[in-house]
C-alpha cells in the first residue's frame, strides 16, 4: 500500500496521482490534505506518511507540496525513511535503484499532472537493484 500526503500547494497534483493509482488498481491510503483552499502546514502530512511507512502500514510513500522541498525535508528527518526530491523519470529510476528510496517527494508548482503519472509509475515499479556498493552506502546514511 501507498502512503499519501500532500499540503494545499500539492492537492491539485495529488488529485492526479490518485487518479492513475485508481486507474492502475493500486492500493493507497490517503492522509490528506482535504482541498487546495485552505493553507495547512506540509510537516503535518509528510509526519502522517512516515508514520504510515514505519509501521509497516505502507510500504512506499507520495507526498507533495508546492515545491517538494519542505515536505522532503521534513520526511527525511526520521531515520528509515529516503525521501527523494524527482522532477524526472531518470532520478525516479535511480533513487529506487541506488538508494532505495521509499517516499518520492514532488512539487505540485513544478511538475505538471503528465510527467507526475510517469514520474510515479517510474518510482513504483522500479526495483531497488541490490548491489552491494548501494547497500553500504544505504548503510552510511542510515547511521548519520
Amino acid at each position: 500500500m501507498i502512503a499519501l500526503g500532500c499540503d494545499h500547494g500539492g492537492y491539485d497534483l495529488m488529485q492526479a496521482v490518485i487518479a492513475y493509482l485508481d486507474r492502475e488498481g493500486i492500493a493507497y491510503k490517503n492522509l490528506g490534505c482535504e482541498n487546495n483552499h485552505d493553507s495547512v502546514d506540509y510537516p503535518d502530512y509528510g509526519r502522517k506518511v512516515v508514520k504510515a511507512i514505519l509501521s509497516g502500514e505502507c510500504e512506499k510513500g507520495i507526498v507533495i507540496c508546492g515545491t517538494g522541498i519542505g515536505i522532503s525535508i521534513t520526511c527525511n528527518r526520521y531515520k528509515g525513511i529516503r525521501a527523494a526530491l524527482c522532477s524526472d523519470c531518470f532520478s525516479a529510476e535511480a533513487t529506487r535503484e541506488h538508494n532505495d528510496a521509499n517516499i518520492l517527494a514532488m512539487g505540485g508548482r513544478v511538475v505538471g499532472p503528465g510527467l507526475a503519472v510517469k514520474i510515479v509509475d517510474t518510482f513504483l515499479h522500479t526495483e531497488f537493484s541490490g548491489d552491494e556498493r548501494h547497500k553500504r552506502r544505504i548503510s552510511k546514511i542510515e547511521d548519520c
